[in-house]
């Protein structure tokens, strides 16, 4: 890989920091589209326009023109759409209320888990996490999958919405807990997913615990299937001045310490303690810990 000193390009300057910050983005976030790597080093760098959008366009052409200079190796890109075929026109999402149904989750059994593929199903998720969750509904870092979970009685409706994406670069509880050099973390650090939203619209006992167990045995198939990799450890990240994060800990979720409260996009230090987060972990498999250190020996 070619060492690439600091580049303008669109009338931004971009430093040998930030350049190798680049570099490791697309070193290690395997299976993402060139236009999910685009969001990623945009929110991470910072790089919008007046109106807060990202510069994906002209972070997607930097990023190729970064590869044409060897300091980097891009995805395929994807096939286009071929000419003349079918663009299916969605209508318009449902405005769901939030759930009035209460109980034992016993009573609602089985949960239906529907994953988030197609538009109506982006815009109801996005509608609900908008109205509903706390953080509201931003564009997720790197990979991610999203669900649906829906009740059939009394009637249909969503009783919770769950989304999974890439973890956080560095945090010290959690990286300790591994044991990980720098190198392995590097190259073991896609097979840890964030669970960085999820949001119960019910008050139903018990229900939280179900939809976490329940996602997640969808998520070990469909993030392998989706990006190539073998999800091995699931974090996330409790803000107790918002939650206990009971559900989690019900649910045999390990907790493994503090963030130090700069956030994921604090790179020059500049916020340390602004939002300090209970970190919890959830191995997927019984020998994570080892597979993430070691390697699949």
């Amino acid at each position: 890989m070619q060492t690439i000193k600091q580049q303008t390009f669109c009338g931004r300057e971009f430093t040998n920091k930030e350049i190798s910050l680049i570099q490791e983005v697309v070193a290690i976030c395997g299976g993402i589209s060139r236009y999910e790597l685009a969001n990623t080093v945009c929110e991470l760098l910072k790089w919008k326009r007046p109106s807060e959008r990202l510069k994906t366009r002209e972070c997607n052409e930097f990023l190729e023109l970064l590869e044409s200079k060897g300091a980097l190796t891009l995805p395929e890109k994807k096939r286009k759409r071929q000419t003349g075929s079918q663009k299916i026109i969605p209508e318009n999402p449902c405005r769901q209320p939030k759930s009035i149904l209460s109980g034992s989750v016993e009573e609602f059994t089985p949960l239906e888990i529907q994953r988030v593929q197609n538009r109506d199903q982006r815009d109801l998720f996005k509608e609900l996490i908008g109205r509903y969750h706390y953080l509201g509904y931003a564009m997720p870092f790197g990979a991610r999958l999203q669900y649906l979970v829906y009740v059939n009685r009394p009637h249909r409706e969503v009783v919770g919405c769950v989304q999974f994406s890439s973890p956080a670069w560095r945090m010290r509880a959690r990286d300790e807990w591994i044991g990980w050099t720098e190198t392995r973390r590097k190259a073991a650090l896609q097979q840890v997913v964030n669970n960085s939203r999820f949001l119960i619209l019910a008050r139903i006992q018990n229900l939280a615990s179900m939809i976490l167990s329940c996602t997640l045995r969808e998520l070990r198939g469909d993030w392998e299937r989706q990006y190539g990799l073998k999800p091995l450890l699931v974090e996330t990240l409790v803000d107790q001045q918002q939650f206990h994060g009971g559900c989690y800990r019900a649910s045999n979720w390990t907790e493994l310490g503090k963030t130090t409260g700069r956030g994921r996009m604090d790179r020059a230090n500049e916020r340390h303690g602004a939002q300090v987060k209970t970190i919890l972990v959830y191995p997927l498999v019984k020998n994570a810990v080892h597979q993430l250190r070691e390697g699949d020996k």
